[in-house]
């Protein structure tokens, strides 16, 4: 099976829906690409670009399509 290009994966610690959608990429076998927006807070005006200024995670990026907190979020 190939697992295809890694997702992006934006998230915050402590964040319960990050730690969900985390755990159902890993399940699905998908290779994630993680950023800790907290841990690395120059990573968030590329963040606000993808979600056209909210301020949320988790944020997917697959294959073009940005998913925004899709089963809930965190704000950042």
């Amino acid at each position: 099976m190939n697992p295809g290009p890694p997702v992006l994966l934006y998230t915050l610690a402590g964040c319960r829906y990050c730690d969900a959608k985390r755990s159902e990429l890993l399940r699905r076998g998908v290779t994630l690409h993680e950023v800790d927006v907290g841990a690395r807070p120059e990573t968030i005006p590329e963040l606000l670009k993808l979600t056209r200024g909210q301020r949320i995670v988790p944020v997917i990026v697959a294959g073009g399509k940005v998913e925004i907190a899709p089963d809930g979020g965190s704000p950042i």
